[in-house]
């Protein structure tokens, strides 16, 4: 399955948020921010990390 994290960068952007920002507030590590940067998979806890940080929802991060 190929997933996209274009919602997350536009995210990023519109909270004028830097990804080392998200590293240190979600607690994750600067490879799984590689990871994502690539479009890889990355585990669910990776995910819902990034998504407690933000406030957000899985589904306003990513797409497949």
């Amino acid at each position: 399955m190929v997933v996209n994290y274009d919602k997350l960068w536009g995210i990023l952007s519109e909270r004028g948020m830097l990804k080392t920002e998200l590293i240190r507030e979600a607690k994750i590590s600067t490879n799984a921010m590689a990871k994502l940067g690539r479009n890889e998979d990355v585990r669910v806890e990776i995910l819902v990390k990034i998504c407690k940080a933000l406030e957000c929802k899985i589904d306003d991060v990513i797409e497949y």
